[in-house]
């Protein structure tokens, strides 16, 4: 007992303490929760104008007539474009395009995972809009233009709270989802979290420590985040009564 204490005292002087390694973990850590909550806000924008798209055109493209149903079949067509295009292809491969390609000449890596990471999230952001905003009654929408709002004041104040409220914990966990997705930074030498835990590896020759301290922090972070989704349920489910 006494010679694994020594050796696990050793590793962790080794891997964390010399050399204040453990910064290192700090400073990934930092670049994950940046990418993480930018993405998440670029994913939201992107995902309600998806959303928006989509639902006024499965609800309305019946009634509709001449230019307007051509620009919002159009815009449907761009839509679904979209959203297969991203939903069928690996984000790594899109971080890699973005970084490689698209983004070739530009050295700010932290941003282009940002965009990349945010794009790939609106597709899924905007799958869960659209499902709150087709569970939305549709004399909802008729009422709210009964009381003389046009279309886009219909679906901020009258459709848009209601279904918030319905998606708000599917969103909370595309949150957590990103955040692990946010992993594969590194393929693009971004220095996140995971990437960080490999240097100190490859600093160290010691791969047990490093790596089973970036799992941990991203447990605690999930755990944590799993809680609050938890509570926000529970809140939510409360409030209907």
């Amino acid at each position: 007992m006494d010679a694994w204490l020594e050796n696990f005292k050793r590793e962790f002087t080794l891997n964390f303490i010399e050399g204040n390694r453990w910064l290192q973990l700090a400073d990934g850590l930092k670049v994950t929760m940046i990418i993480t909550l930018f993405a998440v806000i670029i994913g939201i924008c992107i995902g309600i104008v998806i959303a928006v798209i989509r639902s006024t055109y499965d609800k309305n493209i019946e009634e509709m007539k001449g230019l307007k149903k051509l620009i919002l079949s159009f815009l449907n067509a761009v839509a679904k474009l979209y959203l297969t295009v991203i939903r069928g292809t690996p984000v790594v491969v899109q971080l890699m395009i973005m970084y490689y390609i698209i983004f070739a000449s530009s050295t700010n890596g932290q941003l282009i995972a940002i965009l990349a990471f945010g794009i790939n999230s609106g597709a899924y952001v905007a799958e869960i809009f659209r499902s709150g905003i087709m569970s939305v009654d549709k004399g909802q929408f008729e009422a709210g233009r009964s009381l003389g709002f046009n279309f886009i004041q219909t679906m901020w104040y009258i459709i848009f709270p209601q279904a918030f409220k319905n998606v708000l914990p599917a969103l909370a966990n595309e949150f957590i989802v990103l955040l692990k997705e946010t992993s594969v930074a590194g393929y693009v030498a971004i220095t996140d979290l995971t990437r960080a835990g490999d240097i100190i590896r490859g600093r160290t020759f010691s791969a047990f420590m490093p790596l089973i301290a970036v799992a941990l922090v991203y447990l605690v972070i999930v755990i944590i985040l799993t809680w609050l989704v938890g509570r926000l349920e529970r809140r939510l489910r409360s409030s209907e009564h």
